[in-house]
């Protein structure tokens, strides 16, 4: 079994969902950073309840070599969307997509059928993308 299988299972215990783990350096610290979703949002509560609960987990099984900081938290509201499972936790929220060929669009998120992504572009109207094409891709939040 992965590390971030064990994790989903734990975190699953919580009603927490794990959106993603990734390594950051931050002044000369290295962090592995969980982020983790649920229903209705997520809670300081929950974020130190799974803190507490992984933490003897990495201790057994660490997710790097040498010293690192463990960090839990949501993935904000304004997010980058990497994989197709981003994309289907994130229907129904506006994005911004940057297409291989420089383009970009800009919209509703409607859904995500295999390998494409479809959205309610701001100037196009319905579009569906193929996933291949994105570059880069974020939620967005208009204050």
């Amino acid at each position: 079994m992965s590390l971030e299988h064990d994790i989903e299972t734990m975190l699953k215990s919580l009603d927490l969902a794990l959106y993603d783990t990734s390594i950051h350096s931050e002044f000369g610290e290295t962090i592995y950073r969980i982020s983790v979703t649920a229903s209705g949002g997520v809670g300081m509560d929950k974020v130190v309840e799974a803190t507490k609960l992984i933490s003897p987990l990495l201790d057994v099984t660490p997710p790097l070599s040498g010293e690192y900081r463990l960090e839990v938290s949501s993935p904000g509201i304004e997010r980058k969307l990497v994989t197709l499972d981003h994309f289907a936790k994130s229907l129904g929220e506006k994005v911004q997509i940057t297409l291989k060929d420089k383009s970009k669009l800009q919209g509703v998120l409607r859904g995500v059928e295999g390998e494409h992504i479809l959205i309610d572009d701001e100037a196009a109207g319905a579009l569906q993308i193929d996933f291949g094409q994105i570059n880069k891709a974020k939620t967005y939040f208009e204050w």
